[in-house]
């Protein structure tokens, strides 16, 4: 579980905050591949000494987000096909094994209900238009299937690939939005039943099966 911000040093709080801001700022595309990032200039924009955003930084590079260019410092990192296929493949081990473990804990009495709560409320945007807020609400379905996991490790090393992978699909390729909400639909009645190896692998192959479609469509704006 991440730590409350009010549990944070305030450089640490501060830091987590830059580091969401330019997260954002990367996902959507406001900040491009290859701009350079000065901590002078983000310190004042977002109003906090060099420190924190210092550390917002180390964390983005840790995370895949940016990368130290010589001469030039920081800058937002350029996608490559083969980045997206390496998320795809850590998104199938990953989130099969967090279908599994979220089923044998509904199975052992915990709470899932917050997965029909999402895809309800997932329908309702689509079904409106918003496209955008289905889509977000889509990526919080996967999470939520994290957080009933209860697995603390595996919802760490899954929070920079959750960002990633919104990078990933904020450059406008996926599948029909109808086909995911069938697919998560699935998921989410296999694991309210427990049936852990079903939920597995329905969630590996929900994965797999958007694989393809997303390379093919950023097939000749990514480089390989």
């Amino acid at each position: 579980m991440e730590t409350p911000p009010q549990a944070l040093a305030p450089d640490e709080a501060f830091a987590s905050h830059v580091y969401q801001l330019i997260l954002e700022d990367i996902v959507a595309g406001r900040l491009a591949p290859g701009q350079r990032l000065r901590e002078r200039e983000l310190s004042e924009q977002h109003s906090v000494s060099r420190i924190p955003v210092r550390e917002a930084l180390h964390r983005l590079e840790q995370d895949g987000f940016i990368v130290t260019a010589p001469r030039r410092g920081a800058v937002v990192r350029s996608l490559t096909l083969t980045d997206v296929d390496e998320v795809f493949d850590l998104r199938v081990m990953l989130e099969s094994f967090a279908a599994r473990r979220a089923a044998e804990r509904v199975a052992a009495g915990a709470d899932a209900g917050r997965l029909t709560e999402l895809l309800e409320l997932a329908k309702e945007a689509a079904d409106a238009g918003d496209i955008e807020r289905a889509s977000d609400l889509n990526t919080e379905f996967h999470a939520e299937i994290v957080n009933v996991s209860g697995h603390r490790l595996l919802a760490r090393s899954l929070r920079p690939l959750q960002g990633l992978v919104r990078w990933i699909f904020g450059l406008g390729v996926s599948r029909p939005m109808e086909l995911n909400t069938i697919e998560h639909e699935e998921i989410r009645e296999a694991i309210l039943a427990g049936r852990a190896q079903l939920a597995e692998t329905l969630a590996a192959a929900h994965v797999e099966l958007g694989r393809q479609p997303v390379l093919d469509g950023l097939a000749g704006r990514l480089p390989k």
